[in-house]
């Protein structure tokens, strides 16, 4: 986990699921000054998780931007390669001069590059590069499984009735896509629902 930081602030990634609205409650938690961006890659559910992004946003009184990449990024077989990588560079335009974190809610439990501790690595060490140190990547739920991070959200009352995880962007989530399957997953493995 991330201790305390003496940042301007935090930006965080925020795509309407559980994984990013836990991150908002974690640095909220910690005192932070944070501030969310939504990205707009050209997904199916882009309008259906924006709804989610700006409920949340409201929720917890936090500004959020929403951000056209203005390219679509091509599913293969369910792994958006590069997307994480994109969205951080992509975030680095919206901070100012001074020590700024960028957070990502990734976890382990995935087969995907960007979701790992080499990519938090390899990106920090490209930020350098750009920015000698004054841009942080941080993903304090990177060694968490999805469920402790739902374990989390739920025991910190994170208003996981205002997420959205379906990839088919439907209003009712479709009950059949990867994301569909895993939140149902976790909600039957849940003492309790939202």
């Amino acid at each position: 986990m991330v201790e305390k930081s003496q940042t301007n602030k935090v930006l965080i990634l925020l795509s309407g699921g559980i994984d990013s609205t836990s991150l908002v409650h974690y640095y909220l938690s910690k005192g932070e000054k944070i501030e969310a961006i939504f990205f707009d890659y050209g997904q199916l559910s882009c309008e259906r998780e924006y709804q989610s992004a700006i409920a949340i946003s409201k929720h917890y009184d936090i500004q959020i931007q929403r951000v056209n990449l203005g390219f679509t990024i091509r599913d293969q077989k369910g792994e958006f390669y590069c997307r994480n990588a994109l969205f951080v560079l992509a975030a680095c335009s919206f901070l100012g001069n001074s020590a700024s974190y960028i957070s990502i809610g990734v976890h382990s439990g995935t087969p995907y590059y960007d979701s790992t501790p080499a990519f938090i690595r390899d990106t920090q060490t490209m930020l350098d590069g750009y920015f000698g140190g004054v841009f942080r990547i941080t993903a304090p739920f990177l060694e968490f499984s999805k469920e402790q991070v739902y374990e989390y959200a739920l025991r910190e009352s994170v208003p996981i009735h205002l997420t959205y995880s379906c990839e088919m962007g439907r209003q009712e989530p479709c009950g059949i896509c990867l994301s569909c399957i895993d939140r149902r997953m976790l909600d039957e493995k849940s003492p309790r629902k939202d």
